[in-house]
């Protein structure tokens, strides 16, 4: 039901403001208005759309220290004060190596989870010609979570600990106000709770963006897993991530307030060991915070 209205939505929204580029378009050939090919910037404000990636790269020399937080379900009521005695937390520092290369590492505070990435940009959105940006992202993580007690005679590695996640993202701008993401992704698992069940998790992701004012827009992420719906942690069941936000803009600062059914911070969690549902009134509030640092100046600046 989520997933079929979120496209009805997202169709809608990029239906019209396709008529209104192809009006703006002609309006220009009709007053001989020359049309340059140029990059286009800014297909979302942030490096993440709400927890997975977005097309956008730190600049060469941009670091980025990020901290997002999750508190526990808003049904929890006064028990855990409404969540927020269930919270949790990631702290994570990005940098952007080159205009089309960055890298990242983070901590964590569910299953004490480390994680690092690299995102490369291959190709970028042209204002004739190239109609999307791609980009790649892969990522790993470990567990650090001290080693559960095994039968005896068996043996526990420490490889059961590890994530691999692989990404292609295609994103276009369709105006200044709507952009649209697919994210096609790998999530492998090295350990998984059954044989049943693939160490290798499909799904397909899809987020947009909606910009309202200068400084405020509407985000929305969903994760549809292609393969290993039914797949169990920890003995629970588990389900498609679907997440909105709103991000607000104030000078170096992106602020992202979050409504989401995961509380999971990383790929492997929020994609694939998700066990909470918006049907049942299991969501989380959040928001991500991020402060951006010159490191390293541009030429022209010294």
């Amino acid at each position: 039901m989520y997933k079929n209205l979120l496209a009805l939505i997202l169709f809608c929204g990029v239906s019209a403001t396709s008529f209104a580029q192809t009006d703006s378009l002609m309006d220009m050939l009709n007053n001989g208005a020359p049309i340059k090919k140029e990059s286009v910037i800014a297909t979302f404000k942030a490096t993440r759309i709400i927890d997975g990636s977005s097309v956008e790269n730190l600049g060469y020399g941009i670091l980025d220290f990020r901290i997002d937080h999750r508190f526990g379900q808003l049904n929890q009521g006064s028990q855990n004060f409404f969540g927020i005695d269930d919270a949790t937390t990631k702290l994570a520092l990005d940098y952007g190596i080159t205009k089309w290369l960055m890298v990242g590492i983070g901590h964590s505070v569910l299953n004490k989870e480390d994680d690092g990435f690299a995102k490369i940009k291959l190709w970028s959105q042209k204002t004739i010609g190239m109609p999307v940006t791609i980009s790649y992202v892969g990522a790993m993580s470990v567990q650090t979570t001290p080693a559960p007690t095994v039968p005896a005679g068996d043996k526990w590695n420490a490889s059961n600990r590890l994530y691999f996640t692989n990404q292609v993202l295609i994103a276009r701008k369709f105006s200044d106000r709507i952009s649209l993401q697919l994210m096609p992704t790998i999530v492998h698992y090295n350990l998984v709770d059954s044989t049943k069940f693939s160490n290798n998790t499909i799904a397909l992701g899809i987020g947009g963006r909606i910009k309202v004012s200068k400084r405020i827009a509407i985000t929305g992420e969903y994760y549809c897993r292609l393969t290993d719906a039914n797949l169990l942690y920890n003995g629970q069941q588990t389900y498609n991530a679907l997440s909105v936000g709103i991000d607000i803009e104030t000078g170096g600062h992106v602020f992202q307030l979050v409504l989401t059914n995961s509380q999971g911070l990383t790929e492997r969690t929020f994609i694939g060991q998700t066990t909470d549902s918006w049907s049942k009134g299991a969501l989380h509030f959040g928001f991500n915070i991020s402060r951006v640092f010159t490191i390293i100046k541009p030429k022209e600046f010294k």
